[in-house]
């Protein structure tokens, strides 16, 4: 039977949702089982039968968002051409033509920090996407510098976003990509 595509979603998703609403609003010592059942519109009973604890509820959660990021960082990576340099064009891509991505990310920023803030090692499955898009990047044909100086810019401009360090206006981003453009295709 096929699936309603207006149904509303299961309890888990609205669950995880809730959750981060209320981490994104308020921070993790805001989030409760029972503030996050509220939210989702089920009984506290119900969210236990998904989600044990609050450390159960925060593990899926990190895990819904990396997750996330793998497909989303999947997909660009389909749209690149084959060679040298494509993880990292897949990286170029993901950090300065996405703007639905980077959007949804920024969003959910929120909730890593506070997840790294409660337990660090709730982040290892973000840390295991990095490793895997690192790794990738080393070996795709390119100098370790290169893969390294292109991560990093692009990770420098997320914190930048996140923490509302500064805000690069378009003059700017346009002339970094082409540098790190400029970098990958002399590397590549």
């Amino acid at each position: 039977m096929p699936l309603d595509p207006v149904a509303p979603p299961g309890a888990q998703t609205r669950v995880l949702d809730a959750a981060e609403t209320i981490i994104r609003a308020r921070g993790v010592p805001a989030l409760t089982l029972e503030g996050a059942a509220r939210g989702a519109g089920i009984s506290k009973g119900g969210l236990l039968y998904h989600f044990a604890s609050k450390e159960a509820l925060l593990v899926a959660m990190m895990q819904r968002l990396a997750d996330r990021i793998t497909a989303d960082y999947e997909t660009v990576l389909a749209a690149q051409p084959e060679g040298p340099g494509r993880a990292l064009r897949a990286c170029l891509a993901f950090t300065f033509d996405e703007p639905d991505i980077l959007e949804a990310h920024a969003r959910a920023a929120a909730v890593m920090l506070a997840a790294f803030h409660h337990d660090p090692a709730l982040l290892n499955p973000i840390r295991a996407f990095f490793a895997r898009v690192r790794a990738a990047a080393v070996a795709d044909g390119t100098p370790p510098g290169v893969a390294a100086a292109i991560m990093m810019a692009g990770d420098g401009l997320f914190m930048a976003r996140l923490f509302g360090l500064y805000e690069a206006g378009p003059a700017e981003l346009s002339a970094l990509r082409d540098t790190l453009n400029g970098l990958l295709e002399r590397g590549a």
